[in-house]
């Protein structure tokens, strides 16, 4: 086991295809903050990463760990008061951070894609489906009508909309959610970008339409070798679709590494409480088992271990000091006292079964 720097991402890639090319997405000690008028906010604090072609990675924590600043952050749509602290995102080698709005533009949507959680947020209410998705297309170079209408839909026909043709026509509140969300990750397919970033793309929908979206998604991102990164808080979801998953808490990520190595298995407590929390760990007619306390406001950090409050196995050592990243192969977390695998061997992986085939 070896202990490394703050910046982890150098490391090469495990075995597969992954270790024998470049990342098509390089994050490097990124850092995002909102300033507010007696504190500073740092919401992403020290994200390193990388993203392969047909790769999907899995982003979860809770609520507030900094999972959706992280997605916005690597497509520059950190508005004020937020900034980007620090840090780099590469994209095929190119540098987003610093870049100007002109050039953001330029990779928006064509190289760098997003599928925002709410598709209204991304669907304009008093456009047809295939004007806006036609907008969308043209607006990276001139496309002939003609062409841009059979490009889109061949895209929506890849996202599973029967009579895609006819549907270009219908307005988005004539859509149910799902088709909704469907026409949403037809946008943002539609320059076959090199780079995905769906945020929590399927909460509001129900399972059965989940899993339908999720296959089709993954069959989308094989067949196509783009990269995607899966921002999610349901652990289940992530099990089902991504290689790789990232664990967030307090704007870090604690641990990482291949997706059924870290639920079967995982290091760091934060991790094992997420799984311990899952409804199908605790005894039927008991109280769900949860992660005592919440998690430290952003603008008053702690010194040593953001986790240490919270977890059983904290000592003074971890209220003291900030713990190093530590990797073991494929794996890496950031405890000082981490779980060994028959400390972990108790808590049950997430249940695939109402959702998508695992990879």
């Amino acid at each position: 086991m070896s202990t490394a720097t703050d910046t982890p991402s150098s490391r090469a890639p495990g075995p597969g295809p992954a270790a024998q090319r470049e990342p098509v997405l390089s994050v490097r000690d990124l850092r995002t903050c909102f300033e507010q008028r007696h504190a500073t906010v740092q919401a992403v604090n020290g994200v390193s990463f990388d993203l392969h072609a047909g790769e999907t990675v899995g982003l979860v924590g809770e609520s507030g760990s900094g999972k959706s600043v992280t997605g916005y952050s690597l497509l520059g749509l950190i508005d004020a008061p937020g900034r980007i602290a620090g840090g780099s995102v590469r994209l095929d080698g190119e540098e987003l951070v610093g870049l100007s709005s002109q050039g953001l533009r330029a990779v928006r949507g064509r190289r760098l894609a997003m599928i925002f959680q709410d598709p209204m947020a991304t669907l304009n209410p008093v456009l047809t489906i295939g004007a806006q998705m036609a907008l969308a297309l043209q607006a990276h170079g001139y496309v002939p009508r003609a062409q841009a209408r059979a490009r889109c839909v061949e895209v929506l026909r890849q996202v599973g909309i029967p009579d895609a043709d006819r549907r270009l026509e219908a307005w988005p509140h004539q859509f149910s959610g799902g088709m909704r969300q469907r026409v949403a990750i037809a946008i943002a397919l539609l320059h076959k970008p090199q780079v995905i970033v769906a945020d929590e793309p399927t909460t509001a929908l129900d399972v059965s339409i989940q899993a339908q979206i999720l296959t089709e998604i993954h069959q989308l991102v094989r067949d196509s070798g783009t990269a995607l990164l899966w921002i999610s808080h349901d652990l289940a979801t992530v099990a089902a679709i991504a290689q790789r998953v990232l664990v967030m808490y307090a704007g870090r990520i604690v641990e990482e590494g291949p997706t059924r190595a870290v639920l079967k298995a995982p290091r760091h407590p934060y991790t094992a409480g997420l799984l311990g929390s899952l409804p199908q760990s605790s005894t039927p007619g008991q109280p769900l088992t949860q992660i005592p306390g919440a998690p430290p406001p952003l603008d008053a950090l702690p010194a040593g271990c953001s986790f240490a409050d919270r977890c059983a196995r904290a000592e003074a050592r971890c209220r003291e000091q900030a713990p190093p990243r530590q990797s073991d192969g494929e794996r890496a977390w950031r405890c000082h006292f981490p779980l060994h695998h028959a400390d972990a061997a108790a808590v049950p992986p997430p249940s695939r079964a109402a959702v998508a085939p695992a990879p």
